[in-house]
């Protein structure tokens, strides 16, 4: 994802406020663990350990894979995702 996704998606769950409070939480979580895992990589590459860098690759690429995922659960039909328009 594009900062500029990040923001719009940001931006329509503030929007949303109170209507839609369990998908802002998981969304605010997902860029927590993005931003440690931003954060992350100076300490883990210091710590020498080999599955630390990796690990923080994966939290980089979290609100990617959170994306696909509730892409696909909406093309299916399990779960209603009115956000996706502003980030094609």
């Amino acid at each position: 994802m594009t900062l500029n996704q990040l923001h719009k998606l940001k931006a329509w769950h503030l929007r949303q406020g109170s209507a839609r409070r369990v998908e802002w939480q998981l969304w605010e979580a997902v860029l927590t663990l993005w931003l440690l895992g931003w954060t992350g990589i100076p300490a883990a590459l210091l710590a020498g350990e080999p599955w630390m860098p990796l690990a923080c690759m994966g939290l980089i690429a979290l609100p990617s894979v959170y994306v696909l995922l509730r892409a696909r659960l909406h093309r299916k039909g399990r779960l209603r995702c009115d956000w996706l328009v502003l980030i094609r």
